[in-house]
């Protein structure tokens, strides 16, 4: 009932904001749209009776861009991250997503990026986007390094993707860990249920020194920072990190 409450409310609010989008897009102002969804994702914390414990926010700056890695399980994770973390993020997302009208267009005026993951080289073209939004805007951007939800909680192999952004950006990554979206909505579920989700920030990790050569060091620290954080009835250790490259 409260998952269908969500989705009409989302209808709503995308029907009013459409005037809004389209006068912040003709004055060249971002910022109110970005906080508008982060008061979409708390009211939706809200509806869902969803309880937050969030820990280590005093770990990262409020002003440095940063690459924020977390692991993914659930539809949750992302609309969570979006809310919690202090900043006005920006998301890698599939393609697709932007032909909504008027929602899509006002997604990338605001720096989300468009990524096709059929191809090597769509994704090749959103990292370089993406990598020059943080040098040249400094926008902190979300990436969760395994490409796509896990069905069982257990973390999946890290694609190099995000890793080279950070590198490229010469940003520093935010390992997340996030505690309790899988029980709550795991991947192939529609209805989300009523309980408490755990984050856990780590410190910074520097990409300083790191280059394809031995960037499965780097794969490696960060992934060890989210496992460390993780509830360990909840999740199981995972397999080896290196992933094919994307």
């Amino acid at each position: 009932m409260r998952s269908a409450v969500l989705l009409i409310l989302y209808v709503l609010i995308v029907i009013l904001m459409t005037p809004v989008i389209l006068v912040c897009m003709l004055a060249g102002v971002r910022e109110p749209l970005l906080r508008i969804g982060k008061w979409v994702m708390s009211l939706s914390r809200v509806v869902l009776g969803i309880r937050l414990e969030i820990e280590g926010l005093d770990r990262f700056g409020r002003k440095d861009a940063y690459v924020f890695m977390a692991n993914h399980v659930s539809f949750l994770d992302g609309p969570l991250l979006f809310y919690v973390v202090p900043r006005l993020l920006r998301v890698i997302i599939k393609k697709s997503v932007f032909r909504l009208p008027v929602l899509g267009q006002g997604m990338r005026f605001v720096g989300f990026v468009p990524v096709d993951r059929k191809g090597i080289r769509g994704g090749k073209a959103s990292l370089d986007l993406a990598s020059r939004l943080m040098r040249e805007r400094g926008y902190p951007f979300l990436i969760f390094p395994e490409g796509t939800r896990s069905r069982d909680g257990r973390i999946q192999p890290f694609r190099r993707g995000g890793f080279f952004l950070a590198m490229v950006a010469g940003a520093p990554i935010v390992p997340v860990s996030i505690n309790g979206t899988f029980e709550l909505m795991p991947k192939g579920s529609f209805i989300a249920r009523r309980g408490t989700i755990r984050v856990v920030f780590h410190p910074p990790i520097a990409v300083d020194g790191y280059n394809r050569g031995n960037l499965e060091g780097l794969m490696a620290a960060v992934k060890a920072a989210i496992e460390s954080g993780l509830d360990a009835h909840d999740y199981a250790a995972s397999g080896p990190v290196p992933a094919p490259a994307e």
